[in-house]
């Protein structure tokens, strides 16, 4: 008898044989105009067999570094050599994306509204609709995202450090560091992971920015984890191996002013050191920022002005 092939990847309305990409949209609903608003979702169908793995981005629409991550790496997939199944969701917060905001037009955050139901707020309708047709149907996630509120990231995973699975995969990424984190109640993580899927939650760069350095650091770390999973042919192992951290906290401004940064993002810094200097408008000294731990920065304010409290610095005890 002659060998039956793969079957085709089920979707929505959607049927993708095997060897075969595609591209398609999934209805979330009508703005007050009337204009349909749908969720743009790419499969690569691998003619073997193989596990089934999530690619998702922009759950705050203005997080950009995803979207192009997601585009290189399904720039370099060919479904008629590969194995398994990449379902790309590039741009989960379709609403926020077009206005170049973080959050929907109610302003709810996308990334507190999972599991989601189907008769709840639009968020809550968005996030039952890509658990429902996508995670779902996936053995493992990469969620993709940025700093938020004029902050940028070294480029980072976090995940639950605590599972042996989860681990293996994040020292695969082989981003420069992975922080063990619980999952915050209503995130997509958290869903996921209660749904059984393994998830890796990737941070770079800043929001509504492309970031050469993250974008370059996410697509290689997802496909590291592509072929880990034997889903394309094994490459290369990464220059350098990913530091763990337990623990990070922000330092805080301890005046108002005006902030000058004194230590890199990705810099050591001992306890004591200077991170920056806050001045006023009149040239005067008002204060240093100093670290509180030892450790490695992961993230910074860009933003030069700050208020006695605001956050300056993100470091993570190694």
């Amino acid at each position: 008898m002659p060998r039956q092939g793969r079957a085709a990847f089920a979707i929505a309305d959607h049927s993708v044989p095997a060897g075969k990409k595609a591209k398609f949209e999934l209805p979330i609903a009508r703005l007050m105009s009337g204009t349909p608003v749908a969720l743009p979702v790419l499969v690569f169908h691998g003619r073997n067999d193989g596990p089934t793995i999530w690619l998702s981005a922009a759950v705050h629409g203005d997080e950009l570094c995803g979207v192009e991550i997601i585009r290189q790496v399904l720039d370099g997939l060919d479904p008629r050599s590969m194995s398994g199944t990449v379902i790309a969701i590039p741009v989960v917060n379709v609403h926020g994306f077009n206005s170049g905001d973080r959050y929907l037009p109610d302003r709810r955050d996308l990334n507190r509204s999972f599991p989601g139901s189907a008769r709840g707020s639009l968020a809550s309708r968005i996030a039952h609709l890509l658990m429902t047709e996508v995670v779902g149907r996936c053995r493992v996630g990469i969620d993709l995202h940025t700093g938020s509120d004029h902050r940028t990231n070294l480029p980072q995973v976090r995940a639950d450090l605590d599972d042996p699975s989860t681990l293996e995969l994040a020292q695969t990424f082989a981003a420069p560091i992975a922080i063990h984190s619980r999952t915050r109640d209503g995130s997509l993580r958290q869903a996921a992971t209660e749904a059984g899927a393994t998830v890796l939650l990737y941070e770079g760069g800043e929001a509504l920015r492309f970031d050469a350095a993250a974008v370059a650091m996410g697509r290689d770390g997802t496909r590291r984890i592509l072929a880990k999973l034997g889903i394309t042919p094994t490459l290369e192992a990464a220059a350098s191996e990913t530091v763990l951290s337990r623990q990070s906290r922000w330092v805080r401004a301890p005046r108002s002013g005006i902030l000058h940064l004194e230590a890199d993002l990705g810099a050591h810094v001992n306890v004591g050191e200077t991170i920056a200097t806050i001045f006023d408008p009149f040239g005067k000294r008002l204060s240093r920022v100093t670290a509180k731990s030892g450790g490695l920065i992961i993230g910074h304010t860009q933003h030069p002005l700050v208020n006695q409290g605001d956050a300056v610095a993100h470091i993570a005890e190694i």
